[in-house]
């Protein structure tokens, strides 16, 4: 059981930060839009935005210094590959008006009949990749 507090506690945090947003600011969590928002003029959103930004990049550090070790990843895929795997999440979540967690954490949250469509195809494009990538490479 131990084992599964961890993701527990950063599940809580996540949801956390998405009701505190969207209540104190009147936004929604999505990563993909508080990363474009970084793009244009400098303002009180903008500065909301790169807080929030920053916060996700001093996670790992912030673990790291209060745990006395980094959290453990392994990534096995090729730079070329991460970077156009990338490209295709970026394109897919300007496509899709929306990220995961802007979608998947505040949006089927809302219940939003367009979230919920865009989860299912999410899911969908995952589980069909990975079926995909184990049948010509595994």
């Amino acid at each position: 059981m131990g084992t599964y507090l961890p993701s527990l506690a950063g599940g809580v945090l996540i949801g956390l930060s998405a009701v505190m947003l969207l209540l104190l600011n009147g936004r929604i969590a999505g990563v993909s839009g508080l990363v474009a928002g970084l793009g244009r003029r400098p303002d009180r959103r903008w500065l909301a935005d790169l807080a929030f930004v920053a916060g996700l990049i001093l996670g790992p550090p912030a673990f790291a210094a209060l745990s006395g070790h980094w959290p453990e990843m392994r990534i096995v895929a090729s730079l070329p590959i991460l970077a156009l795997a990338g490209l295709l999440v970026g394109f897919g979540a300007r496509l899709g008006s929306g990220c995961t967690s802007g979608h998947g954490v505040c949006g089927l949250a809302r219940l939003s009949p367009r979230s919920f469509v865009a989860v299912l195809t999410f899911l969908a494009s995952g589980v069909a990749t990975v079926f995909l990538v184990r049948v010509l490479f595994g």
